[in-house]
């Protein structure tokens, strides 16, 4: 419905300065001529104001108007911590009152926006009401703004100091989707490592907070790392703990903790943290004993010295004690072998002994041979790469070391070309898939030499000559061993009919020996980019179950994973909160963060309008704790329209603003003086004065 608007508007003919020095004049000649008392001052007075009225041009204006609605905005947070304690149904319940009462009062228009959660805007870490209100009454005059409500739990994170950052005149009132003194408790890390040398401890440092008005009470603390029997501990809120972990191997080393969680509390969610240290090698400890000298020994010596990362000493036997020539001892050896130095006192220091073509001539006492046997069963590696001498009378199979070697010699040796080539098993190992220049016809340099050997309880990862085996590996007690059942892998290094794999194929085999997570047959690994989560299923099996997803909130689901490629499964998730997600599969787990790990929405989730008070009170808006109990009904502030006024709002209603807005449809303008009325006015001034001096 439109209006009708009456006013005056000035047109000035001049600048109004002019108008305003001309007026400072007249009013000083007005002064001189009342001060000498001249008859007829006042109305030459009014003859000159009546001039400077004319200059100033004024006009009748007459506007039609179009009322316009005034603006509520309604943000409603949709953060992750309105999650919890049955806040998202309890918020659509206030939204949906809301709506429905600011629907029912004339000349109002509703404007809801929702304050988006972190699966919206990864970037995102927290709740940010304001910068959404901002955004969504973008295109909104302030002058029609008649106020704002929101609906959260108060844990708002990006509050603005004054009013006038946000450009809004209008009352900011909050309805709280919780209650008052809710009690919590969770995790706090104070310290966490990123990263630790395997075999060194690290300590994890943390407290428990509670939040609400409890009693203090001994709280019982699990720590739990991957296949580890669960460790407990009893602490109390505020208590500063360190925790120990060691590093056990290279790569993810995973530990959970989790706080006893309280029937009473608001959520379990922060309870739990779980955490990654990736443990890191210092330097790889190897002993090289080579049994006597041939082309491949240098090879071995070459590819390990090559690494920065491995520490080697290497010995070789040049010649056998029972060889009685006359030599000098001076002349046999610059450095007497150290037996029982390195077999015996400092066995346990060393990650990996490779045994080159050794066999048994006297060299090391066999109760030397039998403490490596215990030094594999504790948890050692072992790499035996064998020649003709594996099966001859004095192979290492012959001594103590046979208790943990993974094949037993026949006693032939096939002297033939052959180009070896993983078996089927060993196109899902990692340490033989996807070599180089493999697949159904290798494109790899011809060995000639291959012992036979019959495994046993062993995995069968390479195929040489006949089909028989020829790279062998076995878990013995806590400790690994590999075999290879050729010594010509040095042809490859040569380049021979184009080499082969050589390094690359030592190296993964070394890895795999001491344990390494990327090395591993069987593994899960998840890695995060935006809110898509890659979930990567390493195997030998043929088929693989579905892993379990828990994410920051606790909900889970199954994925199926689909082969990608041989021995290795994949699926990728799209998640829609922060935070840090498991994968479990069996016995096997593995964590991945999705944006921040301490995400601020579940550091602090009690309900609270101290952060929102100082903004409330400058606007004149309020807060009010509509979370209920059970069959508990909170009822809905009253909502009324005032006018201008410092107080917007009391214990049971809240107010808005009435704006008063208008759109202008059309103008017209009337002058007050046209030239003629304005000239015979002044005329009779004029004349007014002259004859009131006459007399």
């Amino acid at each position: 419905m439109s209006a009708m608007s009456w006013s005056i508007e000035f047109l000035p003919l001049i600048p109004w300065p002019f108008i305003g020095g001309l007026a400072v004049l007249g009013a000083l000649l007005l002064l001189v001529l009342l001060w000498r008392s001249r008859r007829g001052a006042l109305l030459r007075g009014a003859a000159y104001a009546l001039l400077l009225l004319a200059l100033a041009n004024p006009h009748f204006k007459k506007e039609e108007r179009e009322p316009l609605n005034d603006v509520v905005a309604v943000v409603v947070d949709d953060s992750q911590s309105q999650a919890v304690a049955g806040r998202t149904s309890r918020t659509a319940e206030l939204q949906q009152e809301l709506e429905k009462r600011l629907g029912e009062l004339p000349n109002l228009d509703l404007r809801v926006i929702h304050s988006s959660s972190a699966a919206d805007n990864p970037d995102r870490d927290g709740t940010f009401l304001f910068t959404d209100l901002s955004k969504g009454l973008a295109d909104t005059p302030p002058e029609r703004l008649a106020g704002v409500v929101t609906i959260t739990d108060g844990q708002v994170h990006d509050v603005p100091k004054t009013a006038a950052e946000l450009n809004i005149d209008a009352p900011i009132h909050t309805l709280i989707a919780g209650k008052k003194n809710e009690f919590d408790r969770r995790l706090k890390l104070l310290a966490a490592p990123r990263f630790g040398l395997v075999g060194e401890p690290q300590t994890i440092e943390l407290e428990v907070e509670e939040t609400g008005d409890r009693p203090p009470e001994p709280i019982e603390l699990t720590i739990k790392r991957q296949g580890e029997d669960t460790v407990t501990e009893t602490v109390r809120a505020g208590e500063k703990i360190a925790i120990p972990v060691m590093i056990d191997h290279a790569g993810a080393n995973i530990v959970e903790i989790a706080a006893q969680v309280d029937p009473d509390e608001l959520t379990g969610l922060n309870n739990r943290t779980v955490l990654t240290i990736e443990g890191v090698r210092e330097n790889l400890r190897v002993l090289l004993v080579s049994g006597e000298p041939y082309a491949g020994e240098r090879t071995w010596r070459n590819m390990l010295k090559s690494d920065a990362s491995v520490d080697l000493v290497h010995f070789t036997i040049l010649r056998p004690p029972e060889k009685q020539d006359g030599t000098p001892i001076n002349q046999l050896s610059l450095i007497a072998f150290p037996t029982r130095e390195l077999f015996q006192e400092k066995l346990e220091e060393f990650d990996l002994i490779i045994f080159d073509r050794y066999q048994r001539r006297g060299v090391l006492p066999l109760a030397y041979l039998d403490n490596v046997s215990r030094y594999v069963m504790q948890g050692g590696a072992v790499l035996v790469a064998a020649g003709e001498d594996y099966a001859s009378p004095l192979s290492l199979f012959r001594t103590p070391l046979a208790y943990v070697l993974p094949a037993e010699p026949t006693g032939r040796v096939i002297n033939a070309p052959f180009k070896p080539k993983p078996t089927d098993l060993g196109e899902r190992h990692p340490v033989t898939r996807d070599l180089p220049g493999g697949g159904e016809k290798p494109r790899w340099g011809s060995w000639f030499r291959n012992v036979e050997a019959d495994p046993s309880d062993a995995e069968i990862v390479m195929e040489g000559a006949q089909g028989n085996p020829l790279l062998v590996l076995a878990e013995r007690g806590e400790g690994r061993v590999a075999l290879l059942l050729s010594d010509q892998a040095w042809l490859w290094a040569r380049g021979y009919e184009g080499g082969g794999p050589y390094t690359g194929l030592l190296r993964r085999l070394a890895h795999w020996l001491m344990k390494e997570p990327e090395l591993e047959e069987e593994q899960l690994h998840a890695s995060s980019r935006g809110q898509t989560i890659t979930i990567e299923r390493q195997t030998i099996e043929n088929e693989v179950a579905p892993v379990t997803l828990s994410g920051p909130t606790g909900d889970t689901r199954d994925i199926t994973l689909e082969e990608s490629e041989p021995g290795v499964w994949r699926a990728q998730v799209n998640v829609a909160e922060q935070g840090i997600y498991q994968i479990s599969s069996g016995d096997l787990a593995s964590v991945v963060t999705v944006g921040n790990a301490n995400t601020r929405e579940l550091a602090a989730v009690t309900a609270t309008d101290n952060v929102l008070k100082p903004i409330l009170d400058e606007t004149g808006g309020g807060a009010y704790w509509l979370g209920r109990e059970d069959d508990e009904a909170d009822e809905m502030p009253r909502i009324v329209m005032l006018g201008s006024s410092q107080m917007m709002h009391g214990d049971d209603w809240l107010g808005l603003h009435r704006r008063e807005a208008y759109r202008v449809k059309g103008a017209s303008l009337y002058p007050l003086f046209n030239g003629y009325i304005a000239l015979a006015l002044l005329l009779g001034l004029l004349a007014m004065a002259w004859y009131r001096e006459g007399r």
